[in-house]
């Protein structure tokens, strides 16, 4: 990785997770982002001044080994577009790798707007990896050879881990389980601690409880070989108080309102996919 060049097209919150990971990793990285907006481009320079900043996107890819497009959905076709004719004419040179990190738009789409064979990986991170603590999904394109699929998992695993997958389609299940998943455990934690802080808790140790139980709950479900039906079954005492509560959960339809909520995560993301 540290003969590489690797350009961002966008310098937002992602982008800026994955340049963090990446510098702390590969000190001696050649990172270039391309951003129209001044005070994206001057947010990531200020941290990192090692690295080259750009408002061209094509000055930017100029010579890259990998592109990573960190953009909003609805503007990589443009961005993809904008690169057909350099990368059509770019006969005698070493097409870069193509990582895209935008929800939604699959590799069929970005090969058809970029208009020639592309090595193209998709990928779909989530939130935590703002904290180095992200999952990522991944797939790749036929033109993408194995030096290429390392590179992109790399990139990606200095925010977290990494799991690829050989069928596109199984992406919008990881969109709704992992992609969307951090905010039904924001959700979870605060329900918590609304119930703790009814019960006489004040807001700061309701939410020091809340937060360091659900770390360790997730540190100790990642450390250990059982899986998480035993692990609840080993802290739940016949007759005690975790199987009252969890009672009044199981017996509230827990189970299938979750299972009802990541099917419809997994087909809003198909929906949008075909928007």
């Amino acid at each position: 990785m540290s003969s590489k060049t690797i350009t961002f097209i966008g310098a937002g919150n992602m982008a800026r997770a994955l340049i963090s990971g990446l510098v702390q990793g590969e000190s001696a990285l050649n990172i270039r982002v391309a951003d129209p907006n001044e005070a994206q481009r001057d947010a990531i320079t200020s941290v990192w001044t090692q690295i080259t900043a750009f408002a061209d996107n094509s000055t930017a890819i100029d010579g890259a080994d990998i592109v990573v497009f960190a953009t909003k959905p609805q503007v990589l076709q443009t961005v993809c577009e904008s690169f057909k004719n350099s990368l059509i004419t770019s006969v005698s040179q070493t097409k870069p790798l193509l990582i895209s990190i935008a929800a939604g738009i699959t590799l069929e789409s970005m090969q058809q707007w970029l208009g020639c064979e592309m090595a193209i990986v998709r990928c779909m991170p989530n939130t935590p990896a703002l904290v180095q603590s992200g999952m990522t999904g991944l797939v790749a394109n036929h033109n993408t050879n194995e030096e290429q699929r390392n590179l992109a998992e790399s990139i990606l695993r200095s925010v977290g881990n990494t799991l690829w997958f050989d069928d596109e389609d199984k992406l919008n299940a990881v969109t709704a389980v992992s992609g969307s998943g951090p905010a039904y455990f924001f959700l979870v934690m605060e329900a918590m601690q609304a119930s703790a802080q009814k019960l006489g808790l004040d807001e700061k140790d309701a939410r020091l409880l809340v937060l360091q139980t659900a770390f360790g709950a997730a540190k100790l479900a990642l450390e250990s070989e059982d899986d998480a039906a035993t692990l609840r079954q080993r802290v739940t005492s016949k007759g005690g108080t975790t199987e009252a509560a969890l009672k009044v959960l199981i017996d509230g339809g827990l189970s299938t309102l979750f299972e009802d909520a990541i099917v419809a995560a997994n087909n809003r993301s198909i929906e949008l996919r075909n928007l």
